[in-house]
């Protein structure tokens, strides 16, 4: 047991340190970062969609999308206009690390570039320990989920700035309660900015946008 805490701490320590090269990096040119975080099928890729759409060419925006497998979530982002989309593959892996995150960013010319979304890998639990250089981690929720996500899962919800709570056009098909959801959710973390939105119907989205701009217009360059 000894030796397993003696080679985790190795592995943490060195991600930690390339994070932080990572943020460095990002703190020079004024590029806001934002770690995206969700259980798998919560959403990611659809309000990234939908935030590409918004703003067009008008927030210059990079995006790094991992998975475990395929290149699917990266392609879509590319058709929804995505002009600087980086693919990730863990190949089996459970979350994105600097390490990999480094190695995409050393290929992208960030001179532009205002706001960095990393898609990380669907999983509540592993992406929560390694730190990618971001500014801030914002965590999705659905309502086709259990609304007690942020109990089952504190270290995530803790370690989040923003919980986005999508997919309210379903809400009263399943037992999802919202006030629920959201009052789980400040009981793990009081001072967690709460944003209730429908990628399909475009319901709350106003509201992301905004917090968006309002985020980038205060990263000084």
């Amino acid at each position: 047991m000894a030796e397993k805490v003696t080679i985790e701490k190795k592995v943490l320590s060195e991600n930690d340190r390339l994070a932080a090269e990572i943020r460095s990096t990002l703190e020079n040119l004024g590029v806001f970062c934002i770690n995206m975080v969700s259980s798998p099928g919560s959403g990611k890729t659809s309000i990234l969609e939908r935030t590409l759409a918004h703003f067009g060419e008008s927030i210059p925006t990079a995006l790094i999308a991992g998975d475990v497998q395929t290149e699917n979530d990266a392609d879509r982002l590319k058709k929804a206009g995505g002009k600087t989309v980086r693919a990730i593959e863990t190949g089996g892996a459970c979350h994105l690390d600097a390490k990999m995150v480094k190695r995409v960013l050393d290929d992208i010319d960030l001179q532009d570039i205002r706001l960095l979304f990393i898609e990380n890998v669907g999983n509540l639990v592993c992406p929560a320990s390694f730190d990618l250089g971001e500014d801030l981690k914002v965590v999705l929720m659905s309502t086709t989920e259990g609304d007690d996500k942020p109990l089952k899962y504190p270290s995530m919800f803790r370690r989040s700035s923003v919980m986005i709570i999508n997919k309210c056009d379903l809400l009263g098909l399943s037992n999802f309660d919202k006030e629920k959801a959201r009052e789980n959710a400040l009981t793990i973390n009081g001072k967690m900015k709460i944003i209730e939105v429908s990628c399909r119907t475009g319901e709350g989205l106003e509201e992301w946008y905004d917090w968006l701009e309002s985020s980038v217009a205060q990263k000084k360059r």
